[in-house]
């Protein structure tokens, strides 16, 4: 008999399948992310799952930003003005390292999946 060890629960994974469906153009927060996964108050969690994923190019952490539409991860990037850089690129225009029109750009997973 073949000896299967059940899948361990993985929130970081989680987090990263939700931050995989951002779509280009838009951001969400960390806090919208932590509810949309039940745990409301795990928004840290989230930024912490964001610190890790900084080295993995395929997630775009670079949408995640804080309930403002602060930059705070930006300092994990590359350099502090990669994630600028990079949401820029995809049309979203950052002043003082905060998304302009947050509210137009904001994308709730609660709202849309």
């Amino acid at each position: 008999m073949e000896n299967k060890t059940p899948k361990t629960y993985s929130f970081f994974e989680d987090v990263y399948e939700v931050v995989m469906l951002i779509p280009k153009g838009r951001v969400t927060s960390y806090g919208a992310i932590a509810s949309y996964l039940g745990t409301k108050m795990s928004a840290r969690m989230v930024g912490w799952a964001m610190n890790a994923a900084h080295t993995n190019k395929k997630i775009p952490a670079h949408r995640v930003v804080n309930r403002n539409g602060l930059l705070t991860g930006r300092h994990h990037f590359e350099t502090p003005s990669a994630m600028q850089m990079r949401l820029e690129k995809e049309k979203i225009k950052v002043k003082n390292h905060q998304v302009q029109e947050f509210e137009k750009k904001f994308w709730d997973p609660a709202k849309e999946l």
